[in-house]
């Protein structure tokens, strides 16, 4: 059984022992008025779940300083790695960030794809010859320079931002590559502790399992960038196989090399994301490229009862699904 099948496996088991093991059984505790309460449970499980993840990372503290971390998109990467970390000071552990995104080549030498445009999905678009030797330094108790990338002019900064890392000080690293050796050729491997991050989904009903994680991370997508980057649900419909294709490239073939699968679906998540993207989806016309996948979700989000907006206020500040629909404080 692979990594993410016993994940999968595992939120299964519970969903079995709490006595919600399908859609039919989610509509029917909204439809109890116990929403408050579902939302209550599902955020203290994910809290025991920061904090396993957080215990593995220190019982490998003295030989695994680097925790690198990663996942496909709106898989909650951002509040779960910021929770995680959060778990690693409750026993004593500083975590420091370096923002991998810092390590692009300048813009000339990155890579093209095959229509001529910059790829900057591309592995060969990092420093990994800087990284490595920068990751090597600190491991080595040495102070580097960590680089800064300014995105406008597409080129590194001249100077950078001095770091050394302390004796309980822990790396911590999120992006697209971060599960991939080949980010980090030159580093002992060992030294390194992997978490993967994705929504996996197990419960039943209808044509799809319940938050077909697909179609959950497109919908999670669709109400975050509405709302804060101001992309239409139609542009990130028609963008979603470009970004799925960037994920079977350069994410999927590396989530067995997590230490760590982290489990971001909860039980509340498709009926509080109906409440979002339901009326979003409804504004694509039928004379749109993206119409019938906008169909194939409102068909989807069909089977689901919304979320009320008494009991979306009790999702609190920290928890992952703030990260879509706003108001987190992490």
């Amino acid at each position: 059984m692979t990594k993410i099948e016993t994940a999968r496996g595992e939120y299964a088991d519970w969903c079995r022992a709490i006595g919600i093991d399908s859609i039919e059984k989610v509509n029917e505790t909204l439809l109890a008025g116990k929403g408050a309460e579902l939302i209550n449970l599902c955020e203290a499980r994910q809290e025991r779940k920061y904090a396993e993840a957080a215990n593995q990372i220190y019982w490998r503290r003295a030989s695994s300083r680097i925790v690198m971390m990663s996942g496909p998109s709106s898989s909650g990467k951002t509040s779960s790695s910021l929770r995680i970390a959060q778990q690693c000071r409750v026993l004593g552990l500083t975590p420091r960030v370096i923002e991998l995104d810092n390590y692009f080549v300048n813009r000339e030498l990155t890579p093209r794809d095959e229509n001529g445009e910059y790829d900057f999905e591309a592995i060969e678009a990092m420093d990994i010859k800087l990284l490595g030797e920068n990751l090597n330094d600190l491991l080595a108790g040495r102070e580097v320079e960590i680089p800064r990338f300014n995105f406008k002019t597409g080129c590194r900064e001249p100077q950078g931002v001095p770091m050394i890392l302390g004796s309980n000080e822990i790396l911590f690293m999120e992006g697209i590559h971060a599960l991939n050796p080949a980010l980090t050729p030159t580093v002992d491997q060992d030294r390194i502790f992997r978490v993967y991050i994705s929504a996996l989904s197990a419960l039943s009903g209808g044509e799809k399992s319940h938050g077909s994680t697909t179609d959950k991370r497109l919908l999670r997508r669709i109400v975050r960038d509405n709302r804060t980057r101001g992309i239409s649900p139609e542009e990130n419909i028609l963008r979603w196989p470009s970004v799925r294709a960037g994920e079977v490239r350069n994410i999927f073939p590396y989530e067995e090399l997590a230490d760590v699968v982290f489990n971001s679906s909860t039980l509340y998540d498709i009926p509080l994301l109906k409440y979002y993207a339901e009326p979003l989806l409804c504004g694509i016309s039928e004379a749109s490229p993206a119409y019938e996948k906008a169909a194939s979700l409102l068909s989807f989000l069909s089977m689901v009862i919304a979320l009320k907006p008494s009991e979306i206020a009790v999702i609190p500040p920290t928890s992952i699904m703030r990260e879509f629909i706003g108001g987190q404080v992490l």
